[in-house]
């Protein structure tokens, strides 16, 4: 009997290992709002590279903030600089957070919500170097309550 538990725990550290040696296809990053005011003039960038073109990469909003956010919605701008250096292209979007019925469309753990919102969809990523930078363009300057703002790409299988 003995030797029978010894071949569980053999078995399920070898699953743990070859599990935990797996890479994770994914960059994310984010960075923490100076005073929980999110002024425009504050655009945080994201640097990250691309090495597999043959993959689709789904581009995500992550935005954090308390549970005094003014708004259930928020727009931003996202610039996105290709690899070849020169050429930026801008993304304009107005984010849903929440809604009337629902409430937050986010994960909650007591006051505090994180929202990862698809921007656009799955698409090739050309090879190389690219920059990410994230604009609130909202009404209300400088944005409050708001606590963190990133990136996360994923890579799709």
């Amino acid at each position: 009997m003995k030797w029978k538990n010894r071949l569980h725990i053999l078995f399920l550290v070898c699953t743990i290992s070859i599990y935990a040696c797996t890479p994770i296809d994914l960059f994310e990053q984010s960075v923490a709002i100076p005073d929980h005011a999110w002024q425009s003039n504050f655009k945080p960038s994201f640097s990250f590279s691309i090495k597999d073109t043959t993959a689709l990469y789904q581009p995500f909003f992550i935005f954090r903030h308390n549970d005094k956010y003014s708004f259930n919605n928020i727009y931003i701008n996202v610039y996105v600089q290709l690899p070849n250096g020169d050429t930026v292209k801008r993304i304009h979007q107005d984010l849903i957070l929440a809604d009337d019925v629902s409430g937050w469309k986010a994960e909650g753990m007591d006051d505090i919500y994180e929202h990862r919102i698809p921007l656009g969809g799955p698409e090739p990523f050309k090879k190389g170097n690219f920059k990410f930078t994230i604009e609130q363009v909202m009404r209300q300057d400088p944005l409050k309550n708001v606590l963190d703002a990133g990136i996360r790409i994923e890579k799709i299988r």
